[in-house]
């Protein structure tokens, strides 16, 4: 593995950590506001599948490490923030 791609694997690392962090604190908010009988519930959930696709389609077009260390990433955001929402 060359030199200049280990840069390149962090970022897209931390461009899916960064993602699943936000990705599933929006989630909780949502789901709040689902409960509330919000209306704008149903646009915060597209927004946040259509920002998740908007960042794995283009990686998927590089190839397999972009996405899949985005994806772990991701799931690293994901066990933050639930470790964080049960800590709470």
């Amino acid at each position: 593995m060359s030199t200049s791609f280990q840069p390149q694997m962090l970022a897209w690392a931390a461009l899916g950590l960064a993602l699943g962090l936000l990705h599933f604190a929006l989630l909780r908010w949502n789901t709040r506001l689902y409960l509330e009988g919000r209306r704008f519930a149903p646009l915060l959930q597209a927004a946040r599948i259509l920002a998740v696709a908007a960042v794995f389609v283009p990686l998927a077009r590089l190839g397999a490490w972009p996405v899949l260390l985005a994806m772990g990433g991701f799931l690293i955001g994901r066990g933050l923030i639930l470790r964080r929402a049960r800590a709470a």
